[in-house]
C-alpha cells in the first residue's frame, strides 16, 4: 500500500546540526518507514552541515537532508488544489465545464502565470440573471470564437481571429421592411432559413448572422457575406435556443472579480491568516508563490482544519536548541542521550532518553527491538555518529556499549573504526577560508541556568597552527554572538583530540570570573585551558551550570 504523501512527520535535529543529529536523524526516519505503512517519514536538517558530516555524508554516498527552517505551519503546507488558471477570454461555457469537470468552484483568471482575478460558479450563475443588455456581447468585447462555440456553431464564411465590439444582438423575427429599422451596421443577427432575412441583415452591414438549423445556404448569400466581411455561423438550434445560448460566449474576464481580493502566499504562515479567512465569505482562496505568480487555491475549510506539522526530534530535548517555531509543532517524539532541558509538550509523546555516548547507538537498538536489519550504508552512517560523538571513544560521555556498538556496525558495513575516524576528524578540523560566523556556529548551542542566558560553540582541532588562526578570527566575533541571541556570556571550546584538553574563548561581563570560579582557577591569565575536558554535554556543562547555581 502506498504511503499518503499528505500524511509527514520530519525527523529532525537540533540547529547547528553535527554528525550524531543528521545521521541520526537519516537512519531514524528510515526505520520509521520500514515499519510505518500510512505515514512517511523525512530526515531534515535544522542547520548548515559542518565538514566533517559533509565528509561522512559524500563517502557513503548519501543526499544531505533539506534545509528545514522553521515547523510553523504555512500555507504550502496544507492541500492546495493545483488547477492552472484560464486566460481573460475564456467563455463562461467554457469555465463551467471546466468546473464541472474538476469538481471544483473558483478558477484563477491569469495571464502570463499573474493572477488577475477569480471567477467562481456563482459569478457565472449571477450572470444568467444579470443579463438584459442585449449589447452585453459587445460590451464585454466577446471573442467570435466564444460565440461560435456557446452554439455549437460552424464558420461558413469569415474567420474567428476578432472580437465582437460595437453592435447589438437581436433575433431577425420580423420582415425584411421592419429589419431595415431595427438592424445597425455591426450587429448580430440570429435568423432561421429565409433567404431574404439573410440577405436583408448581410446588405444593412451586420457584422455576423448566425442562421439555424440544419438547411442548405445560398452560395449567392456567402458571395455577398465575403464581400460584405460579415461573419456566417450555422447551428444546429433553434433561434429561441440560440439566443439562450449564445451569451454563454462572454469571456470571463467580464463577470471575473478583480478588487478586494483576498490572496494568501505560499510561504504565509497559517496562524497568521486565520483571521483574514473568517472574515471574508469566500470558499477558495488564490494562493501566489514568492515570484507572485498564481499557485493554485486552497479552500477555506482546509484553511480552519489544517493540522499542525508532526515532527520527530533526535538528539536534543531543549526548546533553545530546537528548529524554530517548535512551539506550534506536534512533537510525536523525542530520542536523545542529553540532559532534560525543560521542553514542554501540549500532549504526551514517546520519550526515550538513554545515558549513552551518541544517540546513533539508541537507534542501534530500536532497530534491533523492531527485528529489522540493518543494510550497510545504515550501519556506517550510524557508526560515524558514534565515532563522531564519542571522539572514537576517548570522550568521557562515551560507554562501553558505545563501543560494542560501533563495532559490530563497522562490521556489518565492512569500515575500519580507527581509519574512518581518522579522516572524520581532519575533515572536521579544516576550517581554513571559513568565516567566523562559518566557523563558530557550526556547533554552538544555547543553554539557561537561573537568570542567566549562556552559549557554547565548539570545534575539535588536530592543527596546532591552524588554531592560531582560528582564534585571530573568533575571538572578536563572540561579541557578535551575544548581541545576535541577546546572550549573558557566550563561551568556545577549542578541544585538542588527542592531547585530551580544550582552550576557552570567552565573551560577557562575568564570563571568565564564572569560568575560573567553575574549574577553580586562578591568575589574570588571558587564556583558559582546561585539562581533560574534552566534552560540551558531561564535562563542561554540568560543571558551569552548578557553579552558576551556587
Amino acid at each position: 500500500m502506498l504511503k499518503n504523501s499528505t500524511n509527514k512527520v520530519f525527523v529532525i535535529g537540533h540547529k547547528n546540526p553535527d554528525t550524531d543529529s543528521i545521521c541520526s536523524a537519516i537512519c531514524y526516519a528510515r526505520l520509521k518507514n520500514s515499519i510505518s505503512k500510512d505515514v512517511q517519514y523525512i530526515a531534515k536538517r535544522a542547520g548548515t552541515l559542518n565538514t566533517e558530516t559533509e565528509y561522512v555524508l559524500e563517502r557513503f554516498g548519501v543526499e544531505e537532508p533539506e534545509l528545514l527552517s522553521n515547523v510553523r505551519l504555512q500555507v504550502k503546507d496544507v492541500d492546495i488544489n493545483r488547477l492552472p488558471g484560464v486566460s481573460a477570454n475564456t467563455s463562461i461555457k467554457e469555465a463551467w465545464y471546466i468546473m464541472k469537470n474538476q469538481n471544483v468552484f473558483t478558477l484563477a483568471v491569469t495571464e502570463d502565470d499573474k493572477l488577475q482575478g477569480v471567477i467562481s460558479t456563482g459569478d457565472i450563475a449571477m450572470s444568467y440573471m444579470d443579463i438584459f443588455d442585449n449589447r452585453i456581447l459587445s460590451i464585454a468585447k466577446t471573442p467570435f470564437e466564444n460565440i461560435v462555440s456557446a452554439v455549437d456553431g460552424k464558420v461558413i464564411v469569415g474567420d474567428v481571429d476578432e472580437c465582437f465590439s460595437d453592435g447589438k444582438s437581436l433575433v431577425a423575427a420580423s420582415s425584411p421592411d421592419l429589419m431595415e429599422k431595427i438592424i445597425q451596421k455591426g450587429d448580430l443577427v440570429i435568423c432561421g432559413n429565409r433567404y431574404e432575412v439573410q440577405l436583408c441583415a448581410i446588405e444593412l452591414e451586420a457584422r455576423c448572422i448566425i442562421i439555424c438549423g440544419e438547411i442548405r445556404i445560398a452560395e449567392t448569400i456567402k458571395k455577398l457575406a465575403e464581400e460584405k466581411n460579415t461573419l456566417i455561423v450555422q447551428t444546429i438550434y433553434d433561434p429561441l435556443t440560440t439566443a439562450r445560448l449564445i451569451n454563454q460566449g462572454i469571456p470571463v474576464e467580464y463577470f471575473m472579480k478583480k478588487e478586494g481580493l483576498t490572496v494568501f502566499h505560499t510561504s504565509d504562515y497559517v496562524d497568521d491568516i486565520k483571521t483574514s479567512v473568517t472574515k471574508d465569505r469566500s470558499r477558495d482562496f488564490p494562493v501566489v508563490d514568492e515570484n507572485e505568480s498564481f499557485y493554485g487555491f486552497i479552500s477555506s475549510r482546509r484553511l480552519m482544519e489544517a493540522t499542525k506539522k508532526k515532527i520527530i526530534l533526535v538528539d536534543h530535548n531543549e526548546k533553545t536548541q530546537a528548529i524554530d517555531g517548535i512551539e506550534e509543532a506536534e512533537i510525536l517524539e523525542i530520542i536523545d542521550h542529553h540532559r532534560l532541558g525543560g521542553l514542554e509538550t501540549v500532549g504526551p509523546l514517546h520519550f526515550r532518553n538513554q545515558p549513552v555516548g551518541c544517540t546513533a547507538t539508541i537507534v542501534y537498538h530500536m532497530y534491533k527491538e523492531n527485528d529489522i536489519s540493518l543494510d550497510e550504508n545504515t550501519a556506517a552512517l550510524l557508526c560515524s555518529a558514534i565515532l563522531s560523538d564519542t571522539l572514537m571513544f576517548r570522550s568521557p560521555t562515551s560507554t562501553i556499549v558505545d563501543e560494542m556498538v560501533a563495532k559490530e556496525l563497522a562490521d556489518i558495513a565492512g569500515i575500519e573504526c580507527q581509519e574512518l575516524a581518522g579522516k572524520m576528524f581532519r575533515a572536521g578540523s579544516n576550517l581554513k577560508g571559513k568565516t567566523a560566523e562559518e566557523i563558530c556556529f557550526q556547533d554552538f548551542k544555547t543553554f539557561s541556568a537561573g537568570n542567566v542566558k549562556f552559549g557554547v560553540g565548539q570545534i575539535n582541532f588536530m592543527d596546532a597552527d591552524e588554531l592560531k588562526d582560528i582564534k585571530e578570527v573568533l575571538y572578536p566575533y563572540l561579541e557578535t554572538v551575544a548581541k545576535i541571541h541577546k546572550l549573558d556570556m557566550v563561551f568556545f571550546m577549542m578541544t585538542n583530540i588527542f592531547e585530551q584538553k580544550t582552550e576557552v574563548l570567552y565573551y560577557g561581563k562575568e564570563a571568565k570570573k564564572q569560568l575560573q570560579e567553575a574549574y577553580n582557577l586562578s591568575g589574570d591569565d588571558e587564556i583558559i585551558v582546561l585539562d581533560g575536558v574534552v566534552s560540551r554535554k558531561k564535562q563542561f556543562i554540568p560543571t558551569f551550570v552548578v557553579s552558576l547555581q551556587n
